[in-house]
């Protein structure tokens, strides 16, 4: 058994037809691992898992410390292999990345009953000796899906068949992975050939391909992002999860690696209105966000470069911290400033947008 840590690379290959047959590579049914963690911001990565393949999802693994509750059924590890479990995925985040040590006999636990450990953590699965020797004892694999591959290519700009659409931002953690997925699950759903392709962590557990473009050496992000999206059939669309904002002083070189990559022919703006500084930016040096306008101007000039026609479709709004009265003239307000179909995809998934691509690109 071949036991390295496992990156992503080989998770993004040349597509068989028009979907991602081939591409998975994680063995599932999963059982979400939630651990003692009690915020919910840090559980987001087995949330978002639950919440767009539930299907995938047979259970949840929780310590008595643990205040989350994602609705599946709590499953011993014993259980969880009776039951046919594949994988034991690491559904957490906590600030840092780290895996803490009282984590460990669980993963220990998972992975000498042969299960497949799945992290998005910082921490690395094979820098615990303990885990690795459990793997190789059962056979289970060890995934660290924030390792990036080690050949990837530089950029060229080369134009590629097929459709594009990158979700991109006014901020950083504005909906741009929910959006992509939304609109995915719409194109699909019109039996369209269309398939999100994952640029983060979360998004690579939840498609079972890609890798974490935030990791990625800074030279070579427009070659990963090539290579994430490769040529497709011409009514084929790749909807690209987007990262971080242009304007963000952290974050700006991934979102600037990902528009050149993905040459995207659309774009759609993803914004939270309660926001008023770039998020992380607010106590040592506040940086106000960009305007609407602003922020579709800078981004149209960067994809332009590589795709002359790129154009936005639709703008993506995060209102869940709004009160509901407040929304419709919210939305009336966005889509008179931009000119774009205004949505929350998790409150009216991605109609009104995927409409506004069949006029554009399809009529």
């Amino acid at each position: 058994m071949s036991l390295a840590s496992q990156s992503f690379a080989e998770k993004v290959e040349p597509r068989e037809g028009a979907g991602n047959e081939g591409v998975k590579r994680f063995k599932a049914p999963y059982l979400i691992y939630f651990g003692d963690i009690e915020l919910t911001g840090y559980a987001k990565t087995g949330l978002g898992l639950i919440e767009w393949r539930r299907n995938l999802c047979i259970g949840q693994y929780r310590t008595p410390q643990c205040s989350i509750d994602s609705g599946l059924p709590d499953m011993t590890i014993e259980e969880a292999v009776q039951a046919g479990v594949g994988s034991f995925v690491i559904g957490v985040a906590p600030a840092g990345g780290y895996i803490p040590d009282r984590w460990l006999q669980d993963l220990v636990k998972a992975a000498r009953a042969g299960l497949d450990i799945i992290s998005g953590m910082h921490a690395r699965l094979t820098d615990f000796p303990e885990i690795v020797e459990a793997a190789l004892a059962s056979g289970a694999r060890l995934f660290d899906v924030r390792t990036p591959p080690a050949d990837l290519p530089l950029g060229t700009g080369a134009k590629r068949t097929g459709k594009r659409l990158l979700t991109v931002g006014t901020d950083c953690a504005v909906g741009k992975k929910y959006t992509a997925l939304a609109i995915e699950k719409e194109m699909q759903a019109r039996r369209w050939k269309a398939d999100f392709r994952a640029t983060g962590q979360t998004g690579v557990m939840i498609a079972g391909a890609g890798f974490a473009i935030d990791c990625v050496v800074a030279d070579f992000l427009s070659g990963a992002a090539e290579l994430i999206s490769p040529a497709a059939d011409d009514d084929h669309w790749d909807v690209i999860e987007g990262q971080g904002a242009l304007s963000h002083p952290s974050f700006a070189g991934v979102s600037l690696g990902l528009l050149h990559g993905s040459q995207p022919d659309a774009l759609v703006l993803c914004h939270d209105p309660t926001r008023v500084y770039n998020l992380g930016t607010e106590r040592k040096q506040p940086y106000p966000l960009h305007s609407l306008q602003e922020t579709i101007e800078a981004n149209l000039l960067m994809a332009r470069r590589v795709n002359p026609d790129a154009r936005f479709v639709g703008m993506s709004v995060n209102t869940s911290q709004l009160p509901l009265s407040e929304k419709p003239a919210l939305f009336e307000r966005l889509s008179a400033e931009t000119g774009l179909p205004v949505i929350d995809p998790i409150k009216d998934g991605a109609k009104l947008i995927v409409d506004r691509i069949e006029k554009e690109f399809l009529l």
